[in-house]
């Protein structure tokens, strides 16, 4: 009996149970061989190879090709049909009908019960058009629950019109693609209820190919940037914005999303970091060291120097307190309300401040990291509701500054109550001397000594404001409480 769980980007996942009398019979064989002879095989021995069939959908289902839907997180497992009257060539087309915002979306993985060898080709493509100008969310290939997604690739908001049109999703480096079962898969849906919804989306001449059209391929890592941070002795961090970009036969450039086993990762001090397959990088020892890639031997943009002088130091541990009496904003210590989020990135007004979105994962610890800091909101009001403070007493929050700290140097926190409705404000200065350099300090403020805020039963944002006084801080435990 096999069991493949298989998950999208989203977190969606469906189980598929079936029997594999191959891979019984296979395991029997191989069995059988270990336990009757020990001798090596011989040089002269050939190991059975995929076949090559690159075709997925060509008026009907390719050999072992299994439709497996989304079932979780709304998705629509009946959106899905194969359509006989509407096509781009032979007799038939995949359909998905899309419905509108709020009642779900399509999403669905297109995988093979026998493994394909897709080494020889360069890109998936097809023909896809919609009963109305539309975007994909994500598409790709490469969703296998039985590798994890090892080689997935994902293009987001793929532009679609109303007539039929090639589009091509090239493969990151075929080199990888030996033995794939993941051949196709998508996620659409109504982001929100001015978007595209209630539509309908056609298929057809699904299949890898040989292109022998793409060029200029430009890997990536960190989306292209070189970035400097501090890493710390057995913190573990992940390598993000992966990314191939080739130009296409029409002149575009399409970038698509790949996963990290695509790339070939290399630390420029190993005693320092190592980085694995799957971009997961391992800190060991002090100093620092610079992580690189590179993809089908194309040297990667971006890179990731990790200055490593200690070890990690978390922020105190909250006191525990009943659920009741605590409105939580960021803690791992309380479930914490909404929030919209954790660095408004207010550039027209001036803001410089960097990081915060998302927070740091240290192993299932998560801290708020702010770089070049001059101020920062975290919001809880545009798609969420306001926090209620009107019964808490107390503002709790762990702060850690990462620089030197100079005499005239200050954090503001500011709190704004009833935002875009008559607001009203209060703040509270952090003094240098109530700050220590590398070290973290707890403050619990009372919510009297913002003066000016007045009302707390809708407060919108929380500012932390230096005016570039202090420009690194580490930030945790961010809750009110009575």
């Amino acid at each position: 009996m096999y069991i493949s769980i298989l998950v999208n980007n989203n977190g969606m996942m469906k189980n598929n149970r079936y029997i594999s009398t191959t891979n019984t019979l296979f395991s029997v064989i191989v069995l059988t061989l270990l336990l009757g002879c020990e001798r090596n095989f011989s040089e002269d021995v050939e190991f059975a190879s995929f076949p090559p069939n690159g075709d997925v959908f060509i008026d009907t289902f390719s050999a072992g090709l299994d439709y497996f839907p989304f079932v979780d997180g709304g998705a629509d497992p009946e959106a899905f049909s194969v359509d006989t009257d509407e096509f781009f060539a032979g007799n038939a087309s995949m359909r998905f009908d899309v419905p509108p915002f709020g009642v779900g979306f399509v999403g669905a993985t297109f995988n093979t019960t026998v493994k394909r060898d897709l080494s020889g080709f360069d890109a998936l493509t097809f023909y896809a058009k919609a009963s109305q100008a539309a975007d994909i969310n994500e598409i790709g290939f490469g969703i296998e629950g039985e590798t994890g997604n090892k080689f997935q690739v994902t293009t987001q908001n793929l532009q679609i019109s109303t007539r039929w049109e090639k589009y091509t999703i090239p493969i990151p480096d075929p080199s990888k693609l030996f033995n794939q079962t993941g051949l196709f898969w998508l996620a659409e849906g109504a982001e929100n209820e001015f978007d595209e919804g209630g539509y309908t989306l056609w298929f057809d001449e699904i299949k890898f190919e040989k292109t022998g059209t793409l060029g200029q391929p430009r890997p990536a890592i960190l989306n292209g940037a070189d970035v400097q941070q501090p890493g710390f002795v057995n913190i573990g961090q992940s390598l993000t914005g992966l990314t191939q970009t080739v130009n296409l036969e029409s002149g575009e450039n399409i970038t698509v999303i790949a996963a990290p086993s695509y790339f070939d990762f290399s630390s420029s001090n190993n005693g320092v970091a190592q980085v694995n397959e799957l971009g997961n990088i391992s800190v060991t020892g002090l100093g620092q060291t610079t992580i690189t890639a590179s993809l089908a031997n194309n040297p990667a943009e971006g890179s990731l120097e990790l200055n490593v002088e200690s070890a990690f130091e978390f922020a105190p541990t909250p006191p525990s307190r009943a659920p009741e009496d605590v409105i939580s904003v960021f803690s791992d210590a309380y479930a914490n309300v909404a929030v919209d989020y954790f660095n408004g990135f207010f550039t027209p007004d001036g803001q410089t401040t960097q990081g915060g979105s998302p927070p740091l994962d240290f192993n299932g610890d998560r801290i708020i990291n702010y770089t070049q800091l001059n101020f920062v909101g975290i919001g809880t009001f545009l798609n969420v509701a306001p926090i209620n403070a009107s019964a808490m007493t107390t503002l709790h929050i762990d702060i850690k500054v990462n620089e030197a700290i100079d005499p005239g140097d200050f954090i503001r926190i500011q709190l704004l109550n009833s935002v875009g409705n008559g607001e009203t404000s209060g703040s509270v200065t952090l003094a240098a001397s109530d700050l220590r350099q590398d070290e973290w300090v707890s403050f619990d403020i009372p919510l009297a000594d913002f003066t000016g805020l007045g009302d707390r039963s809708q407060i919108g944002l929380l500012f932390f404001v230096s005016d570039s006084t202090i420009s690194d801080i580490f930030v945790d435990n961010i809750y009110y409480y009575r």
